[in-house]
């Protein structure tokens, strides 16, 4: 739709133009599309029958909102599609400082342009995509950046009272008058700071320097808060808290589809030159499923749904890198290239003191190897399950092949196609368990799901693995043993 052709206060009442606040505007859009059958927040998965409704509750009933969830749980993301909802364009009085409504001005400037053009007062629009106002609380905001304050060189210009409304450079709350305004972190703001917005919220004033102006504000709050904030840094007043209308708790994904559509969506990568087994986007959500769940990450900061988006960039990344080195056409995603992941793994996860002792590169490993033994549970029979006495299992095949070479198997981090699929292909037994329990596996995917093999006997500490400098190594872990204690005795 065109910018509207109205250019005075006279085309503007002819129109029929009729004032509505914008907690009206968001609450009559959605009512329409909600009759329409169209999604209100399209693209936020696994919010459907939680988060939405609740937020859509809120809406309807015309409240400011808190968005509380940890990191990476879509606050903001929500908050900045609520523009979406509200009218496309709307008419302010051209020159104003806080978007006055042209039939219904609230500051000093607008009411004494109105007052002296009447009807010819010159009409501007503002598009919604610029009724949106952001602002992360840090300890440092002080009232005068969101409120205002007095202007001593406006005052002596003017030659004005400290007390003229004339005097005062509004903060950005004002200026975002008739806007969606959005306060991240709220906690992080000092008390002092928050009950300066509770006079706005409450008795739409706001106070500088000792005298108050009435000004009522039109503003569609949204704050956002991390339940961490509450005991490590600071929290939300009462009073104010007790103003917010409607507080709304964000979660992570609940399923590891849901997980995928996300990563899959959010993640800036297209390469059609890099094979990626639908196993590796499971993988990557079960690492971050894992570090939820880890006695060494700290639960209360969150494993943000971010770790998946860039552990899976890195992921093709590396698999990318590969193929250039070896001047080849096209590759596929490897379980090795999994190393390549632990950069942006280690970035995501706050440790407690345990993971620190061990290091954030052994952690990210570690949760690599969990991530690897879930998938591999979902495909092959648990090995504990299977030991008793004098019994022959499915993988001691497997293990026979490690003792009866008596060497390491190595997979490089950048060994050519040829090469990794011909050390695979050295494995005989492998091929025995894969065509028996991975029957709908994908022939492209015969060779990562030999090495989820591979990494699972680990796991269950049947193989030895190793992080080399240049790629990954399995032993036989009891034959390496006496071997090693052998040679000690010797």
């Amino acid at each position: 739709m065109e910018k509207p052709k109205i250019k005075n206060l006279k085309e503007l009442k002819a129109a029929g133009y009729k004032s509505k606040s914008i907690k009206d505007e968001l609450s009559d859009n959605l009512s329409e599309l909600i009759k329409s059958g169209k999604p209100s927040f399209p693209n936020i998965h696994g919010y459907e029958n939680t988060v939405i409704p609740d937020l859509e509750r809120a809406i309807l009933s015309k409240h400011n909102i808190n968005f509380l969830g940890l990191r990476g749980q879509a606050k903001t993301r929500l908050a900045r599609m609520m523009v979406k909802l509200l009218d496309e364009w709307v008419p302010i009085i051209k020159g104003s400082e806080i978007n006055d409504d042209p039939l219904s001005p609230i500051s000093s400037l607008g009411k004494k342009i109105i007052e002296e053009d009447g009807d010819g007062t010159k009409i501007d629009w503002m598009h919604r995509s610029e009724r949106f106002y952001e602002k992360l609380a840090t300890p440092d905001v002080t009232v005068s950046d969101l409120i205002g304050d007095v202007d001593p060189i406006k005052a002596a210009s003017l030659k004005l009272s400290y007390a003229d409304e004339r005097v005062i450079h509004f903060g950005m709350i004002p200026r975002a008058n008739r806007c969606i305004f959005v306060i991240n972190e709220l906690p992080d703001l000092q008390a002092r700071i928050q009950v300066s917005l509770f006079s706005i919220l409450e008795e739409k004033e706001i106070q500088i320097r000792g005298f108050k102006l009435r000004i009522p504000l039109d503003l569609q709050f949204i704050f956002t808060a991390n339940p961490e904030d509450y005991t490590n840094r600071g929290s939300i007043v009462t009073p104010l808290k007790d103003r917010i209308g409607s507080q709304i708790i964000t979660h992570y994904p609940h399923t590891l589809s849901i997980a995928k559509k996300i990563t899959k969506q959010e993640s800036d990568i297209i390469q059609s030159s890099v094979y990626i087994p639908e196993l590796a986007h499971d993988l990557i959500e079960e690492i971050n499923f894992a570090a939820r769940k880890s006695e060494y990450v700290d639960f209360k900061s969150g494993v943000s749904a971010r770790m998946s988006i860039t552990a899976f960039e890195n992921l093709v990344s590396t698999a990318k890198r590969r193929m250039l080195i070896n001047n080849e056409e096209k590759t596929s995603i490897r379980l090795s290239d999994f190393t390549g992941v632990i950069p942006a793994i280690n970035v995501k996860i706050e440790l407690v003191y345990e993971g620190e002792e061990q290091g954030a590169d052994q952690i990210s490993f570690n949760l690599i190897s969990e991530g690897v033994k879930t998938i591999f549970l979902r495909f092959f029979p648990e090995i504990s399950k299977l030991e008793k006495p004098n019994e022959i299992t499915p993988y001691d095949k497997i293990l026979s092949w490690f003792v009866e070479n008596g060497t390491e198997f190595f997979i490089g981090d950048e060994f050519t196609n040829k090469e990794y699929q011909d050390s695979l292909d050295e494995i005989k037994p492998l091929d025995e368990l894969v065509k028996k329990y991975c029957k709908d596996i994908n022939n492209e995917d015969i060779s990562f799901i030999k090495e989820i093999l591979l990494w699972g006997l680990s796991s269950f500490k049947k193989l030895s693995k190793n992080r080399m400098l240049d790629g990954i190594e399995f032993k036989d872990s009891l034959g390496s043993y006496l071997k090693n204690l052998n040679s000690d005795q010797l």
